[in-house]
Parts: structure tokens; sequence; C-alpha cells
């Protein structure tokens, strides 16, 4: 028996999992399934950078993040056991109307998926573990994925959110350009630290022996280990091997790792991938774009290209033309090269600092076919509406709406998205009518309503 969905999710990290959340509050039926057998317990990606922070806020799981995650603390360096350089990665900087989450945040990445799945399972979805896709076909009507457990799946749309040795993306042939650096390996671990204060970021340089770092885990005991690894080297991923790998870098008395939690290789790769699409399958985060960690722009990317094509794949499976699909890629991809870009130049200049170019707030899809005099990010901030009542933005745009700053009513339109319109005393941004799309950017911002209408018929 063939079991139908609208959308299938293949993959559940975050990227996957802010999708099917996405969907799930549009009451888009859809299932997300995963191979491992159980949710992933490393680090991995640990920071969530301030336009990220926006996306959770709109999922209404910020509080949850905030709960257990810290701000960077600052950076410790040692040559061998002599103290060299203190500082901190990212500047201090305090909130303000336009910016509520100025600073990047420490959050293991284990634990924002687990704050996912939450916010998931409160919506009525769940992952499905253990459940690997084994195959898959397409036709003009929706694709026929198989999974290991024997089950036959129809949906309208397939996005793979598989990750960075994606098996969707290798079925479909599409090309992921780049490099792996086999040359630049690390080992990455969990671990527990006895004898070490969990104030500092510390790095450990010995020369002759390489580098470590112990990054102390926002909301746990634990620390994230990492090494650079030479070529030719093969790493000892057990207890013992970690140990000896700190004690010959850090040449520290008195601190001695006491637990292995999780460990990884790590090789360095810098991909693109050719396309987004094929057809009516899609594919999103590590499947489509593999970073250096310097940055922190892997994961946070991922959760933007969900939230991207969440609205969009909705409102289609509503009624709108499926050319919307089509700017997934054209809105998504260049950013991603982008980010691509900036992440390897941070890896190659070796540099612990980073600026406003890595929060993401500064991204936009000006000059795209959904950018009609608009395209940039809407910051938050009060706004006075023509009744006198005072808001903030970002409790306006809160949900899976499209929200209309106009004097006018919402124009209706056959099939058209839900417009929640408000009438600010003064008009926005100098245009008559503003129109943000569900994702929080300027879709278009114009004086004439026919315009205006024009483009709610579009998307």
């Amino acid at each position: 028996m063939t079991e139908k969905t609208d959308v299938l999710i293949v993959g559940g990290g975050p990227t996957g999992l802010t999708l099917a959340v996405e969907l799930a509050r549009r009451g888009i039926d859809h299932r997300i399934v995963e191979r491992a057998p159980e949710p992933a317990l490393g680090s991995k990606g640990k920071g969530l950078q301030p336009r990220t922070l926006e996306i959770f806020d709109d999922l209404e799981v910020i509080g949850r993040v905030l709960a257990s995650a810290t701000v960077y603390p600052p950076l410790r360096v040692r040559i061998g056991p002599v103290p060299v350089y203190q500082g901190r990665m990212h500047k201090p900087a305090t909130a303000t109307d336009a910016v509520p989450y100025p600073m990047v945040m420490m959050h293991p990445q284990w634990r924002t998926e687990a704050v996912l799945r939450e916010r998931l399972a409160e919506l009525g979805g769940k992952v499905e573990h253990d459940a690997e896709l084994t195959g898959f076909e397409q036709d003009a009507r929706g694709v026929t994925a198989r999974l290991g457990t024997g089950a036959t799946l129809r949906a309208g749309y397939l996005v793979a959110a598989d990750g960075g040795k994606s098996t969707v993306r290798k079925a479909l042939g599409i090309g992921f350009t780049g490099q792996t650096r086999e040359e630049e390996r690390m080992v990455l671990g969990d671990v527990r630290v006895e004898g070490l204060g969990r104030d500092h970021i510390h790095v450990w340089v010995r020369p002759g022996k390489g580098m470590v770092v112990l990054y102390p885990m926002a909301g746990t005991d634990a620390f994230q280990l990492l090494a650079p690894i030479k070529a030719g080297v093969r790493p000892d991923l057990t207890l013992p091997g970690y140990q000896q790998l700190f004690a010959e870098r850090s040449m520290l008395r008195g601190v001695r790792i006491t637990e292995l939690l999780w460990s990884s290789l790590y090789r360095v790769n810098i991909r693109l991938a050719d396309r987004y699409r094929a057809g009516r399958v899609f594919l999103a985060g590590d499947a489509v774009h593999a970073h250096s960690p310097a940055g922190g722009q892997g994961l946070n990317t991922g959760v933007q290209d969900a939230y991207n094509l969440g609205w969009k794949l909705a409102r289609v499976l509503g009624g709108a033309p499926q050319s919307l699909l089509d700017t997934y890629e054209e809105e998504r991809r260049p950013l991603a090269a982008r980010m691509l870009g900036l992440s390897t130049y941070l890896h190659d200049k070796k540099t612990y600092k980073r600026d406003e170019e890595t929060y993401q707030l500064q991204l936009s899809y000006r000059g795209g076919s959904l950018a009609q005099g608009g395209g940039d990010r809407v910051p938050d901030g009060p706004l006075l509406l023509a009744d006198g009542s005072r808001a903030r933005m970002f409790d306006l745009l809160r949900g899976p709406h499209f929200t209309l700053l106009s004097p006018d009513p919402a124009p209706r339109v056959p099939n058209g998205p839900q417009v929640r319109a408000h009438a600010p005393a003064e008009p926005y941004g100098g245009a008559r009518h503003t129109l943000i799309r569900p994702d929080g950017y300027v879709g278009i911002s114009t004086d004439s309503s026919d315009e205006l209408a024009g483009y709610l018929a579009m998307v």
C-alpha cells in the first residue's frame, strides 16, 4: 500500500526540522524521515547567528533557545602553558529596537534539534527515525519514494536535507562544485574535563605538535574539543586517544579529559551544488552548500534555506503559480555562494575576529523577481498605527501570514494568501503599500494598489 503526503522531507537535522515546523504551522501534510535510529548527540554547529535567532522568534522557540544559550566567552590563547592573547570573537553589543538579538549565541546543535523537535510535536508532527530513503522516482505530478522500513510514499514534493553526502543529490546527478581539503582535517568531540574553568574558550598551541581548542558548551557540563590533524595521520577517536592528544598539545598539569561523549573526524569541504532543484525534488542545507567551520555559517544558512522554501511550498500547494518555486534557487544560491566565500576567507586567514558580515542580518533578496521595490530584511521596532495604538514589528510579523502596512484593506485575489493588514500613522518606508513576506523580507513597496494586487496574485 502506498501512503500519501504533500511534502516528504529527508533528513532530521536543523534544516529538515525547520522546514517541518514551517509546513506544520501552515497545516501542510508532510513526513520527515531520518535514517539514524535516534537523534544525534554531537554539539557540531554550535553558533546561532542573530538572523537565525529572529527566525526562531517567528517559530516561537526563541525562549527555549535563550534559556540555555550563552554568548561566546572570551578566548584565552596559550603557547604551551604561557598565555599570549585574550580577547573576544564577537564585539559585545546590546539589543536595539531594530535588532533584538545582536549577538551570536552558543547553543549545541543537539539541543537546537531537540527544541525544534519539541515545537514540531506541539504542531502535531514528529521525526520518523530508522527510516532511510532507499530510492525514488518522480513524474510530472509527484515523487514516489521507498523507505528502508518497506513503506512506499507518494509525495507532491521531496526536499532533501540529508547532509553533505546527500544520497538524493547524488541520485539526481547534481554536481557539488568545489574542493575537499584532505590535508585539512580536524578531530571533533564532546568531552568532560576535570580541572578547567568554563569562563573562557581555551586555545593551546604547541610548536611541532599543533593546536587544541576547548569550547565550554552552553547549558551543559561538557566541552567541544577541536584539534587540527596533519595529513596522513590516523587519529585515535577513543577516550585514550583524545586524552593523549590533549596532553601533548596543552602541556597542562592537573587538567584531564575524563569522558568522551561524541567524536567525529571532519574534513574541510567548500562546495556549492550546481542546482537547488530537479523537477519536484529540492535540496537544502548541507546537501547544497558545504562550509568550512569558520564564521559559523553552515547550520544557519541551512535554516534560512528551509525558512525560504517552506512558505513557497505551502503557497503552491494552496494554488499559487508553480513559478513561485523557481525563486527558491534564484534567491538562496547567490547568498550561499556569498557566505561560502566569507567562511573560506575567515578560515584561510585563521582569524578569530567576527563582525556584522557573519550575522546574516545584511543579506538581501534585492533585485530578484519577488523583490519589487523591496527585498531587504524588515527590522524590529515600535510602530505607531493610524488608530493610535502601538505595536512592535516582530509581533505583527510572527506567524505564517503576509503582513500589509497600508491605509487600505488588503486586496482580495483568487486563492490569495492570508494577509494581515495594518495602517501605520506614517507611510512605512516612504510608500503607501508595503507588503512583507512570511519570511520577514519586503516583497513589494509601492504607491499603486494595482501593483500590490498583481504581486499578491503572483504569490
